[in-house]
Protein backbone atom coordinates (compact mmCIF):
# COMPACT_ATOMS: atom_id res chain seq x y z
CA UNK A 1 0.00 0.00 0.00
CA UNK A 2 2.87 2.36 0.85
CA UNK A 3 4.59 1.51 -2.47
CA UNK A 4 1.35 2.10 -4.36
CA UNK A 5 0.88 5.52 -2.75
CA UNK A 6 4.49 6.37 -3.53
CA UNK A 7 4.05 5.45 -7.21
CA UNK A 8 0.84 7.48 -7.39
CA UNK A 9 2.61 10.45 -5.87
CA UNK A 10 5.43 10.16 -8.42
CA UNK A 11 2.93 9.95 -11.30
CA UNK A 12 1.04 13.00 -10.05
CA UNK A 13 4.29 14.93 -9.66
CA UNK A 14 5.43 13.99 -13.17
CA UNK A 15 2.05 15.01 -14.62
CA UNK A 16 2.21 18.31 -12.74
CA UNK A 17 5.73 18.99 -14.04
CA UNK A 18 4.63 18.18 -17.59
CA UNK A 19 1.62 20.49 -17.30
CA UNK A 20 3.82 23.34 -16.02
CA UNK A 21 6.27 22.78 -18.87
CA UNK A 22 3.45 22.89 -21.44
CA UNK A 23 2.08 26.07 -19.89
CA UNK A 24 5.52 27.70 -19.86
CA UNK A 25 6.10 26.84 -23.53
CA UNK A 26 2.64 28.09 -24.46
CA UNK A 27 3.29 31.43 -22.73
CA UNK A 28 6.66 31.72 -24.47
CA UNK A 29 5.09 31.05 -27.87
CA UNK A 30 2.29 33.54 -27.24
CA UNK A 31 4.90 36.12 -26.26
CA UNK A 32 6.95 35.38 -29.41
CA UNK A 33 3.86 35.85 -31.54
CA UNK A 34 2.97 39.08 -29.76
CA UNK A 35 6.45 40.51 -30.35
CA UNK A 36 6.50 39.51 -34.04
CA UNK A 37 3.01 40.68 -34.90
CA UNK A 38 3.06 43.84 -32.79
CA UNK A 39 6.27 44.91 -34.52
CA UNK A 40 4.70 44.19 -37.91
CA UNK A 41 1.61 46.22 -37.00
CA UNK A 42 3.65 49.15 -35.64
CA UNK A 43 6.09 49.32 -38.54
CA UNK A 44 3.83 48.54 -41.51
CA UNK A 45 0.14 48.23 -40.71
CA UNK A 46 -0.85 50.73 -38.02
CA UNK A 47 -1.54 53.54 -40.46
CA UNK A 48 -3.03 51.39 -43.20
CA UNK A 49 -5.50 49.41 -41.09
CA UNK A 50 -7.80 52.37 -40.49
CA UNK A 51 -8.08 53.22 -44.19
CA UNK A 52 -8.30 49.57 -45.24
CA UNK A 53 -11.19 48.76 -42.90
CA UNK A 54 -13.38 51.78 -42.41
CA UNK A 55 -16.44 51.84 -40.21
CA UNK A 56 -19.84 51.41 -41.77
CA UNK A 57 -22.13 54.42 -42.20
CA UNK A 58 -22.59 57.29 -39.77
CA UNK A 59 -23.69 57.55 -36.16
CA UNK A 60 -25.43 60.30 -34.18
CA UNK A 61 -23.03 62.40 -32.09
CA UNK A 62 -24.82 65.43 -30.61
CA UNK A 63 -27.10 68.40 -31.30
CA UNK A 64 -26.28 72.08 -31.54
CA UNK A 65 -28.11 75.31 -32.29
CA UNK A 66 -29.01 75.89 -35.90
CA UNK A 67 -26.81 78.34 -37.80
CA UNK A 68 -27.53 79.99 -41.16
CA UNK A 69 -26.35 77.73 -43.96
CA UNK A 70 -26.96 74.45 -42.07
CA UNK A 71 -28.84 71.73 -43.94
CA UNK A 72 -32.48 71.97 -42.85
CA UNK A 73 -32.78 68.20 -43.31
CA UNK A 74 -30.63 67.75 -40.20
CA UNK A 75 -32.96 69.72 -37.91
CA UNK A 76 -33.86 67.81 -34.75
CA UNK A 77 -37.54 68.66 -34.47
CA UNK A 78 -37.96 67.13 -31.01
CA UNK A 79 -35.21 69.31 -29.47
CA UNK A 80 -36.41 72.31 -31.49
CA UNK A 81 -39.96 71.93 -30.14
CA UNK A 82 -38.73 71.43 -26.58
CA UNK A 83 -36.38 74.44 -26.52
CA UNK A 84 -38.23 76.75 -28.85
CA UNK A 85 -34.98 77.29 -30.81
CA UNK A 86 -33.97 75.35 -33.96
CA UNK A 87 -31.31 72.70 -33.38
CA UNK A 88 -29.63 70.29 -35.77
CA UNK A 89 -28.22 66.78 -35.38
CA UNK A 90 -24.49 66.22 -35.82
CA UNK A 91 -23.16 62.89 -37.04
CA UNK A 92 -19.78 61.20 -37.11
CA UNK A 93 -18.53 58.26 -39.10
CA UNK A 94 -18.91 54.99 -37.26
CA UNK A 95 -15.33 53.97 -36.60
CA UNK A 96 -15.68 50.89 -34.46
CA UNK A 97 -15.25 47.73 -36.49
CA UNK A 98 -15.78 44.23 -35.15
CA UNK A 99 -13.18 41.82 -36.49
CA UNK A 100 -14.23 38.17 -36.28
CA UNK A 101 -11.48 35.60 -36.69
CA UNK A 102 -12.91 32.42 -38.22
CA UNK A 103 -10.05 30.02 -37.55
CA UNK A 104 -9.66 26.45 -38.76
CA UNK A 105 -8.75 24.25 -35.78
CA UNK A 106 -8.91 20.85 -37.50
CA UNK A 107 -6.27 18.14 -37.22
CA UNK A 108 -4.64 18.93 -40.57
CA UNK A 109 -3.19 22.08 -39.03
CA UNK A 110 -0.76 19.89 -37.11
CA UNK A 111 1.19 19.35 -40.35
CA UNK A 112 4.41 21.32 -40.55
CA UNK A 113 7.67 20.59 -42.35
CA UNK A 114 9.13 24.10 -42.38
CA UNK A 115 10.04 26.12 -39.28
CA UNK A 116 6.66 25.56 -37.58
CA UNK A 117 3.38 23.83 -38.31
CA UNK A 118 0.29 25.37 -39.87
CA UNK A 119 -1.37 25.95 -36.50
CA UNK A 120 1.43 28.28 -35.41
CA UNK A 121 1.30 30.05 -38.77
CA UNK A 122 -2.47 30.44 -38.43
CA UNK A 123 -1.93 31.92 -34.96
CA UNK A 124 0.49 34.50 -36.38
CA UNK A 125 -1.90 35.52 -39.17
CA UNK A 126 -4.81 35.79 -36.74
CA UNK A 127 -2.69 37.76 -34.26
CA UNK A 128 -1.67 40.25 -36.96
CA UNK A 129 -5.29 41.13 -37.69
CA UNK A 130 -6.15 41.12 -33.99
CA UNK A 131 -3.36 43.50 -32.95
CA UNK A 132 -4.13 45.73 -35.94
CA UNK A 133 -7.74 45.90 -34.77
CA UNK A 134 -7.07 46.74 -31.14
CA UNK A 135 -4.50 49.36 -32.15
CA UNK A 136 -7.48 51.15 -33.66
CA UNK A 137 -9.76 50.47 -30.66
CA UNK A 138 -11.77 47.85 -32.59
CA UNK A 139 -13.06 44.63 -31.10
CA UNK A 140 -11.89 41.10 -31.92
CA UNK A 141 -13.77 37.82 -31.58
CA UNK A 142 -12.97 34.19 -32.38
CA UNK A 143 -14.93 31.37 -34.01
CA UNK A 144 -12.82 28.20 -34.01
CA UNK A 145 -14.14 25.42 -36.23
CA UNK A 146 -13.55 21.95 -37.61
CA UNK A 147 -16.70 20.53 -39.21
CA UNK A 148 -18.47 22.12 -36.26
CA UNK A 149 -17.92 25.25 -34.19
CA UNK A 150 -15.73 24.16 -31.28
CA UNK A 151 -14.64 27.53 -29.85
CA UNK A 152 -16.39 30.87 -29.56
CA UNK A 153 -14.88 33.94 -27.91
CA UNK A 154 -17.15 37.04 -27.95
CA UNK A 155 -15.67 40.22 -29.47
CA UNK A 156 -13.79 42.45 -27.08
CA UNK A 157 -10.96 44.96 -27.24
CA UNK A 158 -7.63 45.05 -25.42
CA UNK A 159 -4.27 43.32 -25.38
CA UNK A 160 -5.15 40.72 -22.73
CA UNK A 161 -8.14 39.67 -24.76
CA UNK A 162 -6.04 39.21 -27.91
CA UNK A 163 -3.44 37.17 -26.01
CA UNK A 164 -6.24 34.95 -24.72
CA UNK A 165 -7.51 34.45 -28.28
CA UNK A 166 -4.02 33.47 -29.49
CA UNK A 167 -3.69 31.00 -26.63
CA UNK A 168 -7.00 29.37 -27.56
CA UNK A 169 -5.85 28.94 -31.16
CA UNK A 170 -2.56 27.35 -30.11
CA UNK A 171 -3.74 24.97 -27.41
CA UNK A 172 -7.12 23.81 -28.66
CA UNK A 173 -7.35 20.05 -29.22
CA UNK A 174 -9.92 19.43 -31.97
CA UNK A 175 -12.82 17.11 -31.34
CA UNK A 176 -13.05 16.37 -35.07
CA UNK A 177 -10.46 15.71 -37.78
CA UNK A 178 -12.64 17.17 -40.53
CA UNK A 179 -12.94 20.69 -41.93
CA UNK A 180 -16.04 22.57 -43.07
CA UNK A 181 -15.63 26.37 -43.24
CA UNK A 182 -19.33 26.75 -44.05
CA UNK A 183 -20.27 25.99 -40.44
CA UNK A 184 -18.22 28.96 -39.19
CA UNK A 185 -19.72 31.30 -41.78
CA UNK A 186 -23.24 30.13 -40.93
CA UNK A 187 -22.54 30.58 -37.22
CA UNK A 188 -21.34 34.13 -37.93
CA UNK A 189 -24.53 34.87 -39.88
CA UNK A 190 -26.68 33.78 -36.92
CA UNK A 191 -24.49 35.57 -34.41
CA UNK A 192 -23.83 38.97 -35.90
CA UNK A 193 -26.43 41.68 -36.43
CA UNK A 194 -24.10 44.42 -37.63
CA UNK A 195 -21.41 44.75 -40.25
CA UNK A 196 -17.76 43.94 -39.71
CA UNK A 197 -14.67 42.12 -40.96
CA UNK A 198 -14.61 38.32 -41.18
CA UNK A 199 -11.08 36.88 -41.48
CA UNK A 200 -11.43 33.24 -42.57
CA UNK A 201 -8.11 31.44 -41.96
CA UNK A 202 -7.88 27.81 -43.04
CA UNK A 203 -5.96 25.35 -45.20
CA UNK A 204 -9.33 24.70 -46.90
CA UNK A 205 -8.45 21.02 -47.14
CA UNK A 206 -11.50 19.30 -48.62
CA UNK A 207 -13.56 22.51 -48.45
CA UNK A 208 -14.86 21.85 -51.96
CA UNK A 209 -14.09 18.16 -52.24
CA UNK A 210 -14.34 15.90 -55.27
CA UNK A 211 -16.52 17.43 -58.04
CA UNK A 212 -17.50 13.90 -59.13
CA UNK A 213 -18.97 13.15 -55.70
CA UNK A 214 -22.61 14.08 -55.10
CA UNK A 215 -21.90 14.55 -51.39
CA UNK A 216 -18.95 16.85 -52.08
CA UNK A 217 -20.94 18.81 -54.66
CA UNK A 218 -23.55 19.56 -52.01
CA UNK A 219 -20.78 20.54 -49.59
CA UNK A 220 -19.27 22.91 -52.17
CA UNK A 221 -22.66 24.52 -52.83
CA UNK A 222 -23.15 25.03 -49.10
CA UNK A 223 -19.72 26.67 -48.78
CA UNK A 224 -20.42 29.00 -51.72
CA UNK A 225 -23.83 29.96 -50.32
CA UNK A 226 -22.35 30.66 -46.87
CA UNK A 227 -19.70 32.90 -48.42
CA UNK A 228 -22.34 34.81 -50.39
CA UNK A 229 -24.44 35.39 -47.27
CA UNK A 230 -21.42 36.51 -45.23
CA UNK A 231 -20.23 38.81 -48.00
CA UNK A 232 -23.50 40.76 -47.97
CA UNK A 233 -22.85 42.02 -44.45
CA UNK A 234 -19.15 41.57 -43.80
CA UNK A 235 -15.83 42.25 -45.42
CA UNK A 236 -14.80 38.60 -45.92
CA UNK A 237 -11.06 37.87 -46.14
CA UNK A 238 -10.21 34.21 -46.95
CA UNK A 239 -6.59 33.32 -46.12
CA UNK A 240 -5.23 29.93 -47.17
CA UNK A 241 -2.43 28.47 -45.04
CA UNK A 242 -0.43 25.65 -46.60
CA UNK A 243 2.58 23.41 -46.10
CA UNK A 244 4.75 22.54 -49.15
CA UNK A 245 4.55 18.82 -48.37
CA UNK A 246 0.77 18.65 -48.77
CA UNK A 247 0.96 20.24 -52.22
CA UNK A 248 3.22 17.61 -53.76
CA UNK A 249 3.86 14.40 -51.87
CA UNK A 250 6.82 12.41 -53.26
CA UNK A 251 6.56 8.75 -54.27
CA UNK A 252 7.49 7.12 -50.97
CA UNK A 253 6.44 3.51 -51.57
CA UNK A 254 4.78 1.60 -48.74
CA UNK A 255 4.39 3.93 -45.79
CA UNK A 256 2.52 4.20 -42.51
CA UNK A 257 0.25 7.22 -42.61
CA UNK A 258 -1.54 9.12 -39.89
CA UNK A 259 -4.46 10.66 -41.77
CA UNK A 260 -4.83 14.32 -40.82
CA UNK A 261 -7.77 14.58 -43.26
CA UNK A 262 -5.38 14.98 -46.19
CA UNK A 263 -5.97 11.66 -47.92
CA UNK A 264 -9.36 10.59 -46.66
CA UNK A 265 -8.01 7.33 -45.26
CA UNK A 266 -10.11 7.46 -42.13
CA UNK A 267 -7.35 6.91 -39.57
CA UNK A 268 -3.85 5.49 -39.17
CA UNK A 269 -3.06 2.98 -41.90
CA UNK A 270 -0.43 1.57 -44.25
CA UNK A 271 -0.63 2.57 -47.91
CA UNK A 272 1.35 1.92 -51.05
CA UNK A 273 2.15 5.49 -52.08
CA UNK A 274 4.06 4.83 -55.28
CA UNK A 275 4.60 6.96 -58.37
CA UNK A 276 1.07 6.55 -59.77
CA UNK A 277 -0.52 7.37 -56.42
CA UNK A 278 1.71 10.45 -56.06
CA UNK A 279 0.62 11.69 -59.50
CA UNK A 280 -3.01 11.08 -58.67
CA UNK A 281 -2.63 12.98 -55.40
CA UNK A 282 -1.01 15.96 -57.19
CA UNK A 283 -3.84 16.04 -59.72
CA UNK A 284 -6.39 16.06 -56.90
CA UNK A 285 -4.58 18.88 -55.07
CA UNK A 286 -4.26 20.95 -58.26
CA UNK A 287 -7.93 20.40 -59.04
CA UNK A 288 -8.99 21.41 -55.54
CA UNK A 289 -6.81 24.55 -55.56
CA UNK A 290 -8.12 25.60 -58.97
CA UNK A 291 -11.70 25.12 -57.81
CA UNK A 292 -11.05 27.21 -54.70
CA UNK A 293 -9.32 30.01 -56.65
CA UNK A 294 -12.15 29.96 -59.19
CA UNK A 295 -14.75 30.34 -56.46
CA UNK A 296 -12.89 33.29 -54.95
CA UNK A 297 -12.78 35.02 -58.34
CA UNK A 298 -16.46 34.28 -58.93
CA UNK A 299 -17.39 35.93 -55.64
CA UNK A 300 -14.86 38.77 -56.08
CA UNK A 301 -13.15 37.88 -52.82
CA UNK A 302 -9.55 39.01 -52.47
CA UNK A 303 -7.68 36.10 -50.93
CA UNK A 304 -4.05 35.22 -50.22
CA UNK A 305 -2.03 32.06 -49.65
CA UNK A 306 0.73 31.74 -47.04
CA UNK A 307 3.04 28.72 -46.78
CA UNK A 308 4.98 27.33 -43.85
CA UNK A 309 8.63 28.25 -44.24
CA UNK A 310 7.93 31.22 -46.52
CA UNK A 311 7.67 34.88 -45.55
CA UNK A 312 4.23 35.31 -43.99
CA UNK A 313 4.61 39.02 -43.23
CA UNK A 314 5.13 40.19 -46.82
CA UNK A 315 1.81 38.89 -48.17
CA UNK A 316 -0.09 40.54 -45.31
CA UNK A 317 1.61 43.90 -45.84
CA UNK A 318 0.95 43.63 -49.61
CA UNK A 319 -2.69 42.82 -48.92
CA UNK A 320 -3.18 45.94 -46.77
CA UNK A 321 -1.50 48.07 -49.43
CA UNK A 322 -3.79 46.68 -52.15
CA UNK A 323 -6.78 47.51 -49.97
CA UNK A 324 -5.59 51.07 -49.46
CA UNK A 325 -5.06 51.62 -53.17
CA UNK A 326 -8.60 50.43 -53.93
CA UNK A 327 -10.06 52.64 -51.20
CA UNK A 328 -8.39 55.72 -52.66
CA UNK A 329 -9.85 55.17 -56.13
Amino acid sequence: MVQSNHNSSQSASAASDEARARTTELLREVRRIEIQTSRLVTEHLAGSYQSAFKGQGIAFAEVRAYEPGDDVRTIDWNVTARTGEPHIKLFTEEREVTVMLLVDMSASLELGTREYDKRHLVARVAATFAFSAISNNDRVGLIGFTDQVEVFVPPRAGRKHVLSVISRVLQHEPESRKTDPAVALEYLARLSKGQGVAVLVSDFVDALGDPDSAVDKAKARRFEHALKVARRRHDVIPIRVEDPLELELPALGIISVEDLELLGLGGDTVVDFGRSQAKRYRRYVDQERQAFDGLMRKLSLDTMSIRCGDDWRGPLVAYFRRRNRRKRR
